[in-house]
């Protein structure tokens, strides 16, 4: 058990390193969209052409990506090499055989769509949004190629290649953006894009060799891995569907906001998860393998503590990202985007949307190792009902607060649901199936509640004494607040002896701790 901790933790650490790179270059690409662009309306409409590619793609590629790994590393496990194999060929022949249908679909009701979906756009906007819309779908194939094959390496224990993806992706979307966008306008983002992605399948490409996967096509549905994996799918398709559903809406009412409300959401979200790429991602992403082979009854206990660890862990590490970038929002997006275009207006359209969208964070930390948990328990129906109460909270919430109050709404919509759905989802599991700790969990968040707060007030007295007026002030104040709020936190934290702290202390002693030959 130890060795096997032991492998998951570097393994985690792999990816975080591989992930903080490629997120430093997905800001780089962000900084450069935003000195070309601005928060204008070639960005809307690019953000939209991806929301309505994500109807095609989120449906059915994401919900496949998320059921073959449980399936498979059971198999795996078992040492039916074999069948692993079978079941990954049968997934990727059947979705590319949907998403080839929908795509064409897509294409052809581009227009309809984004007029009902896009209804502030203006002419120009809609005929952009359209054109960009028709050129996004043909990376569709290849994301989901992409998905389905990293899922299928990580469940024979392999995460460097699926880690590695976003770097060459990010790059060549500096290259699009950069050097075409000023002449082609966001049609360079569109087509960087598609290539980003077609080079993102290729980096998959050693893995597959690695795991000995045949790429031939097979339609042979009585697969049983197979069919284990359409028990899965539809909880995963309707999840993946309240997603997708939230973010249209999210756009569609910041359509009637003005240009740039869109692309100031965006950005803003961007800074608020990059903190749950880098760490939550990486640990449920070598987790969720290892949940999936604790699932059975009998192991239940050990996914109960395993599910206990992880969330304490990952709420201890964001918690003061949260307090960070509420308090010192300004100087955040100061640093990363203003530059070029990206006016004074913009700045402060996308310094509001990171404070408010920062305190859902911790939220998206919990919802997202509770979902994994409930996965390898084979329950997808719990993450799909919260779900859809999310779903209702954001939707009521963007028609009463967005319209009236614009980003802050729009953005506040977002983090209540975000807040609800972990709340319900960990109070669920844990009644259902055990599997979750409350008195535990309970206890964390008391101690980085307490913490927090006195972390807050700290940094909130520093940074208001600390104008911010270019790069050079921003860093300054981001390198004292961050100083502040990590010495109080973590002050607070030891004084209340909270057990996440040694949990990270026994992680990090595991990093240097060679693990036996064999």
């Amino acid at each position: 058990m130890t060795t096997t901790r032991r492998a998951v933790v570097r393994a985690t650490v792999l990816i975080a390193v591989l992930t903080s790179v490629s997120q430093v270059l997905g800001f780089a690409r962000d900084a450069v969209m935003a000195a070309v662009f601005g928060t204008s309306s070639s960005v809307d409409a690019f953000l939209v052409a991806q929301g309505l590619m994500n109807l095609v793609l989120g449906l059915i590629s994401g919900a496949m990506s998320r059921a073959i790994i449980p399936t498979v590393s059971r198999a795996a496990d078992a040492s039916d090499s074999r069948g692993a194999q079978r079941t990954v060929r049968v997934a990727m022949t059947v979705t590319t055989l949907v998403l080839l249908a929908g795509s064409v679909i897509m294409f052809l009701a581009a227009r309809p769509l984004l007029t009902v979906l896009a209804s502030g756009f203006d002419p120009a906007a809609m005929d952009e949004g359209v054109r960009l819309t028709r050129i996004v779908l043909l990376a569709t194939l290849f994301i989901a190629a992409t998905n389905l094959l990293a899922g299928a390496a990580q469940a024979h224990g392999r995460f460097f290649w699926a880690a590695l993806q976003g770097i060459p992706f990010n790059i060549v979307m500096i290259a699009a953006a950069g050097f075409f966008g000023a002449r082609f306008g966001g049609a360079a983002l569109a087509v960087g894009f598609v290539a980003g992605s077609a080079v993102r399948l290729a980096f998959q490409l050693p893995a597959v060799r690695g795991i000995g996967l045949s790429l031939r096509p097979s339609l042979r549905i009585r697969d049983p891995g197979f069919r284990e994996m359409l028990v899965l799918m539809p909880p995963l398709v309707v999840g993946n569907a309240l997603l997708n559903f939230n973010t249209i809406v999210d756009r569609a009412v910041g359509s009637t906001q003005g240009a740039g409300t869109i692309a100031a959401l965006s950005y803003g979200w961007r800074v608020v998860t990059l903190v749950q790429v880098v760490i939550v991602t990486a640990f449920t992403t070598t987790l969720f393998p290892a949940f999936s082979t604790l699932g059975t009854p009998e192991r239940r206990e050990q996914l109960g503590r395993a599910t206990d660890r992880v969330l304490g862990v990952v709420i201890v590490l964001v918690s003061p990202v949260v307090i960070l970038l509420a308090v010192a929002a300004k100087p955040v997006v100061v640093l990363l985007f203003a530059r070029g275009n990206f006016d004074a207006r913009a700045v402060s359209l996308t310094s509001v949307a990171v404070a408010t969208y920062s305190v859902s964070l911790v939220a998206l930390a919990v919802r997202e190792v509770v979902a994994r948990t409930c996965l390898a328990i084979g329950d997808g129906r719990t993450p799909v009902w919260t779900g859809f109460c999310a779903m209702a909270v954001n939707v009521v919430g963007d028609l009463a607060l967005g319209l009236r109050f614009g980003v802050t709404g729009l953005a506040f919509a977002t983090s209540a649901s975000m807040l609800l759905a972990a709340t319900v989802l960990s109070v669920l599991t844990a009644r259902r199936h055990r599997a979750v700790g409350l008195r535990v969990l309970g206890r964390t968040t008391r101690d980085v509640l307490a913490a927090s707060a006195v972390s807050t007030a700290a940094c909130w007295l520093v940074v208001r004494e600390i104008p911010v007026s270019n790069a050079v002030h921003a860093l300054l104040a981001l390198g004292t607040t961050s100083s502040v709020c990590l010495a109080s936190y973590l002050g607070v934290l030891y004084l209340v002896r909270t057990p996440a702290l040694a949990d990270i202390r026994d992680s990090l002693s595991h990093l240097q701790t060679k693990a036996p030959s064999r």
